[in-house]
Order: C-alpha cells, then structure tokens, then sequence
C-alpha cells in the first residue's frame, strides 16, 4: 500500500478501533463464528491485529469478507462490543480504499444494493447481468450459464416481473446515504 492508501487507512480504521477498544481477547467470537473454518485469521486474531496497528495485515485476508453478519458474535460477546458492525465496517473500507483484491466482492455487493435500491427487493436477471457487466471479463457468465439455466427451468428465477415494492426502500437509502457522510 502506497502513503496515500495507508493515510485512507488509517482513516478508516480509526472508528473501527475504537469501537473494539477494550476487547478482552476471550475468544468468544472465534468460538461463536459459524464461518471461522472458512477464515484464514480468526476474528480475535483480527482484533489483536487492529488494536496493535496491523491493519494492512487483515487486508492481506479475506476473513472479514467471509463474515455473514449473523450477530452471534455480537450477541456472546462479554463486553457487549459491536463486532458485526466492526466486521461491516472493514468491508466498507475495503471498498471505499478501492483495494483489487476485494474488486470482485465490492462489485458484487454494488450491484446486490443497486437492484434492492432501484426495485424495492433483487431482480435477479437484472442483477446478475449488472454484476457480470462491472466484472468486464465477457467469459464470466458462461460458468455460471448451466445455473442460469437450471433456475430458470424450475421457475426459481423470472427473465422479468413486475413488483409493486418500487421506491418503498428509498427513504431507508437516504438515511443510510446521510449517515455515512
């Protein structure tokens, strides 16, 4: 990471450190965690790593995107600390610092929100085609054409739809939009 990014960082790690400040490293997290077998760094170990100033180290992974913010952690948590929000937030700096390695997850994610934005829930064609077209790799969707085509056989997915939730989640995009700055 160059000088610019690693200032970027440290701007967006400063609320996240300071949410998990008096983090006891008890574990509990790590225990709780459906998805640490999937993780290359347990989540206490990624809480360690921020409190000492190693934040480039948990970029280095892709643990915090393995997160599925089930709030287990958050719940067992003795201390009461936001550790979903915290998981959250590194995602969005991933984001925000642009960073390659997390291209294809931040896309994805952009995609998911611009859909649920836009029609009040996902359009799943619309979706995917969106998603496959910020990829720019023009191969990507024929892996998953035999999916493709197994979901549309079974009727799980519609080519289009109409759906009365337009413009119902817009106010809740506003807040979201105004909160974050």
């Amino acid at each position: 990471m160059g000088q610019e990014n690693n200032e970027l960082l440290l701007t967006h790690i400063g609320p996240i450190k300071e949410m998990i400040q008096t983090c006891i490293q008890c574990g509990t997290c790590t225990a709780s965690c459906p998805n640490t077998k999937f993780m290359d760094m347990t989540p206490r170990h990624m809480w360690r790593l921020l409190l000492t100033d190693h934040a480039d180290v948990i970029f280095s992974s892709k643990s915090f995107i393995m997160c599925s913010s089930c709030y287990y952690c958050t719940l067992r948590c003795p201390r009461g600390l936001e550790l979903t929000a915290a998981m959250s937030l590194l995602k969005q700096a991933a984001s925000k610092l642009k960073l390659k390695r997390f291209r294809r997850s931040s896309l994805f994610y952009e995609a998911f929100l611009d859909s649920v934005e836009k029609h009040g829930r996902v359009k799943e064609m619309e979706f995917m085609t969106h998603y496959f077209m910020s990829m720019k790799n023009p191969l990507l969707p024929l892996g998953y054409a035999a999916l493709g085509t197994r979901l549309l056989a079974k009727g799980k997915i519609r080519p289009d739809f109409s759906f009365g939730g337009k413009g119902k989640l817009t106010a809740l995009f506003e807040k979201t939009a105004q909160l974050e700055g």
